[in-house]
């Protein structure tokens, strides 16, 4: 890992969200839709079938993309087998997203994705080696990140839009009536990845900077930790039973340690907590002192169940329709 940039295996894709982070409600409206026609977004109407203005319907088709919720078979868009797992009517784990550990899957899902559709997304959380910025610092350092990583510069323009986006997403606004309403709307502020940073004058104007909460991750689910862990396991250290270090998932800059904003110490207790509970996995100390998790089967089969538990009343995978979700690219 080490020797990739940290823009690597995303696409270059600033500014495709159309200014827009994922709303209440949006992810639920493209599966529902897809599921009835594959060219919904592409039809006249579309507007009335997602109840959404003009230029949101595209920023919608983008962001089920970018959670691997929908993927591409020519000019239209097929359900993944993820976002069957995820929301449907029946079967699905959480169809209207009402569990917190459901927004903290899909932000794992969108930065960690093997083709990372947010590479701004994945900079920040991932690869940022500090944890504040002026809007313009964040700025030079994005576009220096996709140079090295080959993609066209962005516009400074383009690379603005994308930091407007992740501090809508992601931070807490004020607590008037508006900034509440403002709230719902954007569920993910709920998880307070970022704080927008006032300027260094200390005036009212808190537009100007970015700030990662690097403890974020504490309120997140520890079975959801678990199997990002696993499947992070899953797609670097191979496919087979075998093990990772703790020290590996909480550095690593794809790791969850990273992504999911979780300090070491929480991870670790995360994992301690689950692997108590399941008999095929273990938090052990290698011949070199070091705590590893241990896997007594195949990782990514692994990560589905913890996953499965997360959610009261889901029944067992092998009680339903086969699908793996780990990968997003099978419609």
């Amino acid at each position: 890992m080490s020797n990739r940039t940290p823009m690597t295996g995303c696409l270059p894709a600033f500014g495709r969200h159309r200014d827009y982070p994922p709303r209440d409600g949006w992810v639920r409206k493209v599966y529902l839709a897809l599921l009835q026609d594959h060219a919904a977004l592409r039809r006249p109407d579309a507007t009335v079938v997602l109840g959404v203005g003009k230029s949101m319907v595209p920023a919608m088709g983008f962001w089920s993309q970018a959670f691997g919720l929908a993927t591409r078979d020519g000019r239209d868009l097929v359900p993944t087998d993820r976002a069957h797992w995820l929301l449907d009517d029946e079967t699905g784990a959480d169809p209207y997203l009402e569990h917190d550990a459901s927004l903290w899957l899909l932000h794992w899902w969108l930065v960690s994705a093997d083709q990372c559709h947010v590479p701004s997304w994945r900079y920040l959380f991932g690869y940022s080696p500090i944890s504040r910025y002026s809007r313009t610092e964040l700025q030079g350092r994005l576009a220096a990140a996709a140079e090295a990583a080959g993609h066209k510069t962005p516009a400074r323009s383009v690379l603005a839009t994308d930091i407007a986006c992740l501090v809508s997403m992601y931070a807490l606004r004020d607590h008037t009536a508006a900034g509440v309403e403002d709230e719902l709307s954007n569920p993910f502020r709920t998880l307070h990845l970022l704080d927008p940073e006032p300027p260094a004058g200390g005036t009212a104007d808190r537009s100007h900077g970015v700030a990662v909460r690097r403890a974020a991750g504490r309120r997140c689910s520890t079975l959801v930790q678990a199997y990002a862990s696993l499947d992070f396991a899953a797609r670097t250290a191979g496919p087979a039973p075998g093990s990772i270090s703790l020290a590996r998932l909480a550095s690593d800059p794809l790791g969850p340690g990273r992504l999911l904003l979780t300090g070491n110490q929480d991870l670790r207790r995360a994992l301690h907590q689950v692997a108590d509970r399941h008999a095929d996995l273990a938090v052990v100390q290698s011949g070199d002192g070091q705590e590893t998790l241990a896997y007594s089967r195949q990782p990514a089969l692994l990560a589905e169940e913890v996953l499965a538990a997360a959610y009261p009343g889901l029944r067992p995978q092998s009680d339903r329709a086969t699908r793996k979700f780990a990968s997003p690219s099978r419609p």
